[in-house]
């Protein structure tokens, strides 16, 4: 299908989209109006760029009846002018190509990032804190919103484990491909030698699953409770509000210890293992359909070492798409545009091969 074909389809879900947002029957639903939201917000970029490019050709169109004008200096001020525009039109056509691929309707739900320490002890927690500070600033500069569903920290700093919800625009669209082993090579501050050691920490990005999604019997699960433990307040060490939710069917164990009461703490629980749940269920899918895929870019395989970050080198390497960038600390204060980007034009371009 063409660019052009794409858009008029997008074109015409657009003015659906509206419709069906001053229904009275989707006022009364909240699941379907906050889809619909969602929807409506991704494809008014679209709608924007469709009018640039519908006025940029016309211009076009206008100065290239012009540049066949008689008057010399006219006709050459309006070449031009169809230069600039049909470089113009070039840019918004490749602006609206990503927007155009037909989409995951799980890429605007709100995603449950995990990140914990792998090979390297107590180096593998300092950075797990970095990576955690590096999606943070992200985060903060898109104006989205996090919540702290879980954090356990290292013995000299850093993190074991943290568990967060990331909510925004396109959250899970954007950080999906951070799924993956994320490998550090620098010299540790603990390290007299000098000597350059290689540790490495995991990323996990699941969509924030619904209850419609998954469905999960009382009977399927154990629940656990158990005293906190760490640093904390009255409540710690205190009272049996530390919650522990095993999923027999899949062996899927949750804790979640971080709130006040037993309550809030299942609440937590529930909602990681539901995610967990529905991207196991995902990953299952995705297996079946990585085997015809070009890249390893859609398969999402946290096994796979996908990044490497080098100090000594100032150097940051996605290793999926081959991308190389020399400003690691601005990558580690959370600019990491470049990468995202890259890596959804990546699976954008793969996502047209595959629909053509």
């Amino acid at each position: 299908m063409s660019l052009r074909a794409r858009l008029g389809e997008a074109l015409h879900r657009a003015e659906s989209v509206e419709h069906e947002l001053l229904d009275p029957a989707t006022l009364r639903d909240a699941r379907a109006l906050a889809s619909l939201g969602r929807e409506h917000q991704r494809l008014q970029e679209v709608v924007r760029l469709a009018q640039a490019l519908e006025q940029a050709e016309r211009e076009l169109a206008d100065a290239r009846e012009m540049a066949g004008d008689g008057d010399a200096e006219l006709a050459r001020e309006a070449a031009a002018e169809v230069t600039r525009l049909a470089a113009a039109i070039e840019r918004t056509e490749a602006a609206l190509k990503p927007l155009l691929v037909p989409r995951d309707p799980l890429d605007d739900r709100p995603a449950i990032l995990e990140i914990r320490a792998g090979t390297g002890g107590d180096e593998a927690a300092l950075f797990a804190g970095d990576l955690w500070r590096m999606y943070q600033r992200y985060v903060d500069r898109l104006g989205w919103r996090t919540e702290v569903l879980s954090l356990s920290e290292g013995s000299v700093g850093g993190l074991r484990e943290v568990v967060v919800r990331v909510d925004g625009p396109g959250a899970f669209g954007a950080l999906r491909w951070e799924s993956g082993v994320h490998r550090v090579q620098r010299v540790p501050a603990t390290e007299a030698q000098g000597r350059i050691h290689t540790s490495a920490a995991t990323v996990a990005v699941l969509p924030e699953a619904e209850e419609v999604d998954v469905s999960i019997a009382d009977n399927e699960l154990r629940i656990d409770v158990f005293r906190s433990s760490g640093p904390g307040g009255q409540s710690v060490n205190t009272t049996d509000s530390a919650v522990r939710i095993t999923h027999l069917p899949t062996g899927i164990v949750v804790s979640q210890q971080d709130q006040k009461s037993q309550l809030q703490n299942k609440l937590k629980a529930m909602q990681v293992l539901r995610a967990r749940l529905l991207d196991l269920r995902l990953s299952e899918q995705e297996a079946e359909r990585a085997r015809l895929r070009r890249t390893q870019v859609g398969t999402g395989d946290r096994s796979a070492k996908i990044r490497t970050y080098n100090f000594p080198q100032d150097r940051v390497t996605d290793h999926r798409i081959g991308l190389t960038l020399h400003d690691l600390p601005s990558v580690l204060d959370g600019r990491i545009d470049a990468l995202v980007e890259a890596l959804q034009l990546a699976e954008s371009e793969e996502r047209l091969g595959s629909a053509a």
